[in-house]
C-alpha cells in the first residue's frame, strides 16, 4: 500500500532532513571545515534515502498501476517519483558531487576579496563600487572581486560534467533539462517565456541604460563610450546603479532594520518574532556573506541568515528573506510532510520579491518610517523610478544567467569565458574589458552551487507583479493602499490561498486558483515596462 510506503519513507527521511538542515545552518555561520563536512555527511544520508533503487521501483509500480486514486496521495506520488528519479544514479558519483559542492560552499563562504594587501567583505566591496569615482581604483576593486573565479573554475566545470553524467544516467539530455523537468517545468516553455521577456524588455532597457550611462559618464568623468563594468556600482550589474536624486540609504541609516521588518509583518497578520529569534542576522568572521532562509523541519522552525547593514539594500533583503520565511511558517500542519513546502521554488521567490519591493515604496516608507506626506510625495516618483530601474536591470541580468547555464550544460567544453561576455554584451549591453579571458562566470556562486535555479527569480518577479495587482485590486479593493502596511487582509489572503496549500497542486494550477489566471508576464509589463 502506498500509505505504508509514505510512513516508512517519512520515518527515515524526516529526522535526517532536519539534521542536515541544522548542520548546514551551523556551517554557514561558522565557516568551519568540520561543520561543512558534517553537513555533507548528512546530505549524503538524505540522498541515499532517495537513491534507494527498490523504493524507486515501488514508486514506479504505484505510478504505472493507476491504483493510487486519492488526489492527495496521487500528488505525493508524483512529487516523490520525480525526486527519487533524479537520484537513481551511481551512489559513488553522487557522493563525489556532494563532497565537491560542500568544499565549494566553504570556499565561497570564507572568501574575502583582497585589494592592495587588504581583505574586504562583500558588503565593503559593494560600498566601494557604489561610492568611489576613481576609475583605476574601481577597476582594481572589480577585478579583485573576481579572484575566486579562477580558483574554483576547474572544480565548477568538473561538477558540471559530473552533473551531466548523472542526468544522462537517468535518461535526460543534460543536467539543466533534468532540473527543470523534475521541478515540473517544461524546458521549451521556459525558453519561450524568456524569449518573450527579452523582446518585451529590450527597448525599455536600452532607453533606461542610456540614461544610466549618461549619469555614470558625468559622475565618473568618463566618456559614455568608455564606461566599463566596474563603473556600474555592482560586481555584476545585477542591481540598479544609484542615478536618481533621492538617496534611499539615507532613510534607513539610523533605523533598526530588524524591528522594521518585524513590525511590518506583524501588521499584515504574519508575525515573525519567533523566526527572528532563531536567525543570525549580522556579519561575523567566516560567516556566509549572502542571505538565505531555511525551513529546518517543516514544523515551524524557520530561520534566516543575513549580514545586515542599515541601508536600503538590506531593508529590501530582510523583507525578501522573511517573505520566504512566512511562506514556510504558515504551511498547513495538517498537510502531508511531502507536500508541506511551497508549490514551487519560484512561488516562494514571488512572495519574497513582492515584499522586498516595498523598501523603495513611498507609501510603505511613510507608514513604516514615519516620513511626512510631503516627503513621501517628493520621493514617490523617484522611488518608483528606482524600482523600475531595478526590475529592468535585473531582468536583463537573469537573461545572462539563464542562457549561460543552459548553454554550459548543453556543452561544458565550449569557451565559457567568451560565452559569458558574449551574453553580458548582448543582454546587459556592457563592454567587455579588453583582452579579458578569465572565468568570471565562476565567481558567481549560483553557477557553482545553485544550478538551473536563477531563472526562477525572474519567474518570481512576474508572479510578484501578478499577486500585487490581485491583492491591491481584488483583496483590498484599492490600489491606493499600495504600501500594504497594517492590512491584515493581506496575511489572511496569502495564508488561505497560497501558504496553506503547500505543494498540493501543480504550481500553475495554484496560481490560477489564487489569482484567477495562470502565470502571465502581463502584470510585470504593465507595472515596469509599458
Amino acid at each position: 500500500m502506498f500509505e505504508q510506503f509514505i510512513k516508512d519513507f517519512e520515518k527515515q527521511v524526516v529526522p535526517l532532513t532536519r539534521a542536515q538542515n541544522l548542520a548546514y545552518f551551523e556551517a554557514t555561520l561558522s565557516g568551519s571545515g568540520t561543520d561543512y563536512k558534517t553537513s555533507a555527511d548528512f546530505e549524503k544520508q538524505v540522498s541515499k534515502v532517495y537513491a534507494n533503487r527498490a523504493a524507486f521501483l515501488q514508486l514506479k509500480e504505484f505510478k504505472e498501476s493507476g491504483a493510487v486514486r486519492d488526489d492527495l496521495l496521487k500528488r505525493q506520488l508524483d512529487v516523490l517519483y520525480l525526486t527519487f528519479l533524479s537520484k537513481q544514479v551511481d551512489e559513488k558519483k553522487l557522493d563525489e558531487i556532494i563532497v565537491a559542492q560542500n568544499e565549494l560552499e566553504k570556499k565561497y563562504a570564507t572568501f574575502r576579496t583582497e585589494v592592495n594587501g587588504r581583505k574586504y567583505t562583500d558588503n565593503q566591496i559593494d560600498d566601494i563600487l557604489k561610492s568611489n569615482r576613481n576609475s583605476s581604483e574601481l577597476r582594481a576593486t572589480w577585478l579583485a572581486s573576481k579572484q575566486i573565479g579562477a580558483s574554483v573554475a576547474p572544480v565548477v566545470l568538473d561538477l558540471a560534467r559530473k552533473r551531466n553524467a548523472l542526468a544522462r544516467d537517468v535518461g535526460f539530455t543534460n543536467y539543466h533539462v533534468m532540473q527543470l523537468q523534475i521541478s515540473e517545468q517544461n524546458p521549451d516553455d521556459i525558453e519561450t517565456l524568456f524569449d518573450e521577456l527579452e523582446e518585451m524588455t529590450r527597448p525599455a532597457f536600452a532607453a533606461i541604460k542610456d540614461e544610466v550611462d549618461a549619469f555614470l559618464s558625468t559622475r565618473n568623468a568618463v566618456a559614455k563610450s568608455e564606461l566599463m563594468p566596474w563603473h556600474y556600482q555592482n560586481r555584476y550589474f545585477q542591481e540598479a546603479p544609484r542615478i536618481y536624486a533621492v538617496d534611499l540609504d539615507s532613510y534607513y541609516q539610523d533605523k533598526d532594520v530588524v524591528e522594521l521588518t518585524k513590525r511590518f509583518y506583524a501588521g499584515i497578520g504574519l508575525p515573525i518574532d519567533d523566526m527572528v529569534a532563531r536567525s543570525d542576522l549580522f556579519e561575523k568572521e567566516g560567516k556566509y556573506q549572502h542571505a538565505y532562509c531555511i525551513d529546518i523541519d517543516r514544523e515551524g522552525d524557520v530561520r534566516v541568515v543575513c549580514n545586515i547593514k542599515p541601508n536600503y539594500s538590506w531593508m529590501n533583503t530582510m523583507l525578501h528573506e522573511f517573505g520566504h520565511a512566512v511562506y514556510d511558517k504558515f504551511q498547513d500542519p495538517c498537510c502531508p510532510w511531502v507536500l508541506r513546502e511551497p508549490a514551487h521554488i519560484f512561488t516562494t521567490e514571488a512572495i519574497a520579491m513582492m515584499f522586498g519591493r516595498f523598501a523603495s515604496n513611498a507609501n510603505w516608507m511613510q507608514e513604516m518610517l514615519g516620513i511626512s506626506s510631503q516627503e513621501a510625495a517628493r520621493i514617490q516618483a523617484v522611488g518608483f523610478k528606482t524600482l523600475r530601474l531595478e526590475q529592468l536591470v535585473f531582468s536583463r541580468w537573469v537573461q545572462v544567467m539563464y542562457r549561460f547555464e543552459k548553454a554550459m550544460y548543453e556543452n561544458p567544453e565550449q569557451d565559457l569565458n567568451k560565452l559569458w561576455w558574449d551574453l553580458v554584451e548582448k543582454y546587459q549591453m556592457l563592454r567587455r574589458p579588453a583582452g579579458r579571458d578569465e572565468p568570471d562566470w565562476a565567481a558567481k556562486i549560483h553557477v557553482a552551487l545553485y544550478p538551473a535555479y536563477y531563472h526562477n527569480y525572474m519567474m518570481g518577479e512576474l508572479l510578484a507583479s501578478q499577486l500585487y495587482a490581485h491583492i491591491t485590486g481584488k483583496v483590498l479593493g484599492s490600489a491606493a493602499a499600495s504600501g500594504l502596511s497594517n492590512q491584515r487582509a493581506v496575511g489572511k489572503y496569502l495564508i488561505e490561498n497560497i501558504f496553506k496549500s503547500g505543494n498540493k497542486y501543480f504550481w500553475n494550477d495554484m496560481i490560477q486558483m489564487a489569482t484567477g489566471e495562470k502565470l502571465t508576464p502581463r502584470y510585470f509589463a504593465n507595472q515596469f515596462v509599458n
